[in-house]
Formats: structure tokens, sequence, C-alpha cells
């Protein structure tokens, strides 16, 4: 588009394909300038390490979503400093989505984990970086 190389997974690309634009895009001196990914259709276990910038138009009610949406670029191998921006347009369902999204997240690390942690009361490696990743500001700021 506009003289600009890309990748794209949709939910209309099959498995190979979606490899092979992975791959492409990973490359060394690969001439893509972005990845447009949809959260869902991306699915797990996508590595894109070569990316520095992760953009979220569309958060997933499930703030998990957005979260393994963020990881994708934090890779073994990644050497770059990740940039992640969520666009969510004021006074709209969407903003009502992110405050409910951050709600989740909020009870899922007060109520849900203390239960599945260690007995010591320590977070995991993984709770630390899901509260670091999403912004415990964020998270706990008053609407």
């Amino acid at each position: 588009y506009e003289g600009y190389k890309y990748e794209r997974i949709d939910g209309g690309i099959t498995g190979g394909l979606r490899q092979e634009a992975i791959d492409r895009f990973n490359a060394p001196g690969a001439q893509q300038f972005c990845f447009l990914l949809s959260t869902r259709a991306g699915g797990l276990g996508i590595n894109l390490a070569t990316a520095d910038t992760v953009i979220i138009y569309d958060s997933d009610w499930n703030p998990h979503n957005d979260i393994q949406a963020f990881s994708r670029a934090h890779r073994i191998g990644q050497n770059k400093k990740v940039m992640i921006y969520r666009f969510v347009t004021r006074a709209s369902v969407e903003e009502r989505i992110t405050q409910v999204a951050k709600r989740k997240m909020m009870l899922t690390h007060l109520v849900v984990r203390p239960g599945l942690g260690s007995k010591s009361g320590s977070m995991t490696k993984q709770e630390l970086d899901d509260i670091l990743k999403f912004g415990t500001e964020e998270l706990f700021k008053d609407d």
C-alpha cells in the first residue's frame, strides 16, 4: 500500500501462509514496514521478535488476549526496546471495554491469583510480567 510493504494475518489466512508471512517479516533485511494482525486471528505462538512497536487498535474483552498480543514482540531474540501503544476512542464503547478489561485484570491479580500461586504468597515471573506490561498505574487508577 502506498509503496510500503507489509504482512497481514486475518481469519482467512491458513497455517502455511501464516508462517510464510511471519518468516518474511522476521527475515534479516526484511522490507516489510509493518505486520497487520488482529488479536484473535493471531492466536498463540506467533513470534514477531523483529518488531519494535505494537499498536492495539481494538482492545479485546479478555485483557489476557491483549497481553498475548504485546508478548508477540517480547520474544527471545528481541534486542530492541519495544514500544506499545493502545488507541482508545474517548467516550465510546471501546473506552468502556478497556475499563472493564482493567477491572478484570485487577480482579484476577487480587482475587484469583493469590490462590493459584506458591504457598509463600510471592508472585511468579509471569504474574509480574502481566502487571508490568499492563501497567499498575493504569490498572488501579479511578476512572
